[in-house]
């Protein structure tokens, strides 16, 4: 029976040790809506007043109509504005309050994407030039959008992002036309807009014919690979005047199923590769002598076309070269033949070591991992039927189980208990790593009683080193994957941790080595498993200090990753849920065995540094015993020569053998132009990929030097890139603004995200448990994941637009409301609010909510009834109440963001005038706010414009 959870509603590490009471400017409503004299903002939308002959819930009409005595209207305004509350002249988007415009696009009228609009032509008569998507050509007159899919294309190329639009970059006649403009802006006169993040990056713009065929996925999609530039200086020396960074940003699978994500297999294993730098055929290769030989598009020799190159052995007939798979698509898999293999593809392996400690025990952890496994035994990729499972127990002594198959007689599982840590042997090796279809009955037996078994335990010991030992001598000879499921810190045997979290440490500069690795043993050990194909996932469980730093060096170096549930506890319904609903979907996603990743590229570009969890064996070869669908890898390129070409192309190539026995090759080819000019550079630099390379980058600093080395990196990285523009590209039109590429808009925000991060902030309140599993998800979330990490999301849901929270009638997906910047300012006291970071959701509750919205949300008629703290929303029959938890819903679809990811965010609710320490978390994460100890965007962007100055 699970012991009950703490009575705080939220777990352990209570969010007061997140972060520090925020300093609020004056009123936030009247700080975004201006004086209380002020006249009301117009109606949101035409929309809104449509819908207006629709029955509606006017939420905060109701709280003004409470507060004045029911008289709606006083002196010509609307009631509420006499309190200083901005009230729409005309009902908003469904009946509810309309957001103000300001809110979203800064006083500006809003675009289908919530970018801002000039309300007026620009300079000459021209729209305001779209930072992203113009290609040299001259912006067109500014006429009316048409509707619909053309009416939103329309907008996304006539966005101009406010102010007053500047007049593209002259460039030298040759490139004009070849190359995206460079569009300089004032960062403090046109402010960044959380709607850029989700534009995509600048577009690659190639010499015409650069391809062999004309198909449109002949280069690599940014869901795959992206670069930090999307032009390539062609020297170094250009390379570091622009301070930019080079790097790609390579995230080999979008999916954790294959089926959710298809990519072009070519079946035939006729791969022709070059003899010298052996780069796969890709559609930048160049055919001579009537097609039989090929030049490379990386080293410049000419190899021959294999004879099967056009012929289809199996139909016995000849094919269309120009239809093939690898001269058609960028990303490709490849079958790879026998000579690709160094042993015969080896079987799927899991093996499970348990902790059994009383701990492990009183929580419910060894009963919910034992019912997902045995609930999950039908995901576990076994297509092959070849698939083998393991089980050990640990606490102060290792428990093997000897699983025998559904047709031996006797069907009992047998438990062996070995109590020698130093030398932990196996009593019976033949028989701990069963086929699990041929003893899937006996195992589920088996995970039916497990919880039995150690229902009394009262032991406080963890040999988990030991057991870690014993689990990788068990499956070295096949390799595989070891999962460890713990919720105390290893005490006993190898690798035994002490507890050495001081408080009076944190915070200062000391805390850094509490961030170190405490046992030489996790790294050590780690890279021995890498030799032998041996890949760790740790799952962390823990009301107490458990050293995540240390334990996080075992998935770092191996391939896995580390999940961490602080203050987990099964008797709290959401986190069982959370837990069993990760657990479940890691079990089922598919996985690359034996993997390696090499990265090669056009002569004259090396690749000179790589980030991510994996060992690297050499140089340029990263080795993964398990490659995981859902992180992603930086690898930084230098360029050591001289690039003499018009594009240069670059290869990542990935070697696995799948779940299901089959040895494969995926290959994504990326090409880039190349350019002379330093406003191409700029104008092509790729914002959110530049701040996955700044995460990665901090992560090595505050594991390597020190938290204050790490927080400074994106601040001074930040400061040498304006300093650079101002110098070489702002020209004498600098005035008193802080002059920056359009398409780098955002990054002055993602890094102030960066350093006010969980995993980096200045605090004395972060245990460093929950920092290190912070610095873990900077270094390995894919791209989109990370920038929400780093930036996360803010939903005004009160006033959401009508189509919001209900299914587009095209693509049949839930509609989120327009994302908000992360300030206080946003926030009306009658409000209702989600934020969302991908790992932890906030349903914020204004202080003055209405009756009405209470009632229709949460189902009660108080507001001081709301339950905060961890929890789901109740389903309640309205349309609002179902509009809402779309909403939420939506918002943690990891699928629909084009990344595979296992995380279920746990739902916080929180009432502004509730629990104080609730509330300061859920403020931690407003970025653009002042914290105790982290200064407010506006003062972040005074502080570079004085160091850009001087």
């Amino acid at each position: 029976m699970a012991a009950p959870p703490p009575n705080d509603g939220y777990g352990q590490y209570p969010p007061q040790q997140y972060g520090e009471q925020p300093q609020y400017p004056v009123d936030p409503a009247q700080q975004a809506y201006g004086s209380p004299a002020s006249p009301p903002p117009a109606a949101a939308s035409q929309h809104g007043a449509e819908h207006g002959k629709k029955k509606k819930r006017a939420y905060a009409a109701q709280a003004f109509e409470v507060a004045t005595g029911g008289n709606a209207v006083v002196g010509g305004q609307p009631a509420a504005a006499q309190y200083g509350i901005p009230q729409p002249a005309a009902p908003g988007f469904g009946g509810y309050p309309a957001q103000d415009a300001q809110q979203v696009a800064y006083g500006a009228p809003t675009t289908p994407y919530g970018a801002p609009q000039p309300a007026v032509p620009g300079v000459g008569g021209y729209q305001a030039p779209d930072p992203y998507y113009s290609q040299g050509v001259p912006p067109a007159a500014v006429g009316p959008a048409p509707g619909g899919v053309a009416g939103i294309t329309a907008g996304i190329q006539s966005m101009g992002f406010g102010g007053q639009p500047q007049q593209p970059q002259q460039l030298p006649a040759q490139t004009r036309g070849h190359v995206n403009q460079l569009y300089p802006t004032d960062l403090l006169n046109q402010p960044f807009n959380v709607a850029e993040l989700e534009l995509p990056p600048p577009p690659i713009i190639l010499p015409p014919n650069s391809s062999v065929t004309p198909s449109p996925d002949a280069n690599c999609a940014p869901k795959y690979v992206r670069s930090t530039l999307n032009a390539v200086p062609t020297t170094h020396s250009l390379l570091k005047k622009s301070k930019l960074p080079f790097a790609l940003v390579i995230q080999p699978y979008a999916a954790l199923h294959d089926l959710d994500d298809p990519v072009p297999v070519v079946q035939d294993q006729v791969i022709s590769r070059c003899r010298r730098c052996r780069s796969y055929i890709n559609p930048f290769v160049t055919f001579l002598d009537h097609g039989h030989r090929w030049r490379c598009n990386m080293c410049n020799l000419t190899n021959d076309v294999p004879q099967a190159f056009d012929w289809d052995a199996a139909a016995q007939k000849s094919v269309d070269r120009w239809q093939r798979h690898e001269l058609n698509h960028a990303v490709v898999e490849f079958v790879a033949p026998q000579e690709y293999m160094v042993r015969p593809p080896q079987p799927l392996v899991y093996l499970f070591l348990f902790d059994v400690s009383y701990a492990a025990v009183s929580t419910g952890l060894l009963a919910t991992s034992a019912r997902t496994i045995l609930d999950s035994l039908d995901r576990i990729p076994n297509a092959d039927r070849r698939t083998r499972l393991g089980f050990i127990a640990v606490d102060s002594s290792l428990h093997y189980f000897s699983v025998p198959r559904d047709t031996e007689e006797n069907g009992e599982t047998s438990m062996l208990v070995v109590s020698d840590l130093d030398e932990p042997f196996l009593p019976v090796p033949g028989e701990l790593l069963v086929p699990l279809t041929e003893c899937r009955q006996n195992i589920e037996s088996f995970l039916n009683k497990l919880p039995e078994m150690f229902a009394n335990n009262q032991s406080n010991g963890n040999c988990m080193g030991s057991a870690l030992r014993a689990g990788h001598k068990l499956i070295a000879p096949l390799g595989g994957k070891i999962v460890v499921l713990s919720s105390s810190l290893p005490n006993v045997g190898y690798g035994k941790l002490e507890m050495r979290e001081d408080k009076k440490l944190l915070g200062t500069s000391k805390e850094s080595g509490l961030l170190q690795t405490a046992n030489s043993f996790y790294k050590s050990f780690a890279v021995e498993c890498s030799k032998n194909q041996v890949s760790i996932d740790m799952f962390l469980f823990s009301s107490q200090y458990q050293d995540v730093a240390s334990l996080s060096n075992l998935p770092r170096y191996t391939g896995g990753q580390t999940w961490f549930y602080p203050g987990w506890n099964a008797a709290r319904a959401e986190d069982a849920v959370k837990f069993a609903s990760e657990f479940s979907d890691y079990l089922s996603s598919e996985i690359g065995l034996e993997a390696v990743l090499r990265v090669r590229a056009t002569t004259g570009l090396r690749m000179s540094t790589f980030y991510g969890n994996f060992f690297n064996r050499s140089s340029d070869l990263c080795a993964f015993p398990a490659f995981p669908r859902d992180q992603c890898y930086v690898v930084e390129v230098a360029i050591d020569e001289n690039l003499t070409k018009n594009f240069v192309c670059l290869q990542t190539a990935v070697l696995h053998t799948t779940c299901n026995g089959e040895r494969r090759i995926r290959v994504m080819t990326l090409a880039l132009p190349t350019t002379t000019n330093l406003a191409d550079v700029y104008a092509s630099a790729d914002q959110c990929a530049i701040a996955t390379y700044f995460s990665h980058k901090v992560v090595e600093k505050a594991l390597g030097n020190s938290l204050d080395a790490a927080r400074d990196l994106p601040q001074q990285k930040l400061t040498e890139l304006l300093q650079t523009f101002r110098k070489e590209l702002g020209g004498g039109s600098m005035g008193g603004g802080l002059q920056f590429p359009s398409n780098l808009r955002g990054l002055p925000a993602l890094c102030l995200g960066l350093t006010k991060h969980v995993g980096l902030r200045k605090s004395a309140l972060i245990p460093s448990d929950i920092r290190s599993a912070a610095l873990c998800q900077l270094s390995t979330l894919p791209l989109p994941l990370l920038m929400q990490y780093i930036y996360p999301r803010l939903y005004s849901l009160h006033d959401m637009p009508d189509n919001a929270g209900i299914p587009d009638p095209e693509t049949s997906q839930i509609v989120l409301p327009p994302p908000m910047n992360l300030s206080s300012e946003r926030f009306v006291p009658f409000g209702l609010y989600l934020i969302d970071d991908g790992q932890t959701q906030f349903l914020w509750v204004g202080r003055d909510a209405v009756p009405q919205l209470i009632l229709d949300v949460f189902g009660v008629q108080e507001r001081t009834q709301v339950a905060v703290g961890k929890g789901t929303l109740p389903e309640l029959d309205n349309d609002f109440n179902e509009r809402v938890r779309n909403v939420i819903a939506k918002s943690r679809d990891h699928k629909s963001k084009g990344v595979g990811s296992i995380t279920l965010p746990h739902l916080y609710i929180v009432r502004e005038d509730g629990e104080p320490s609730l509330k300061l978390w859920a403020q931690t994460l407003l970025v653009e706010d002042r914290a105790d100890q982290g200064m407010s965007f506006q003062q972040w962007m005074g502080m570079l414009r004085e160091k850009v100055s001087s």
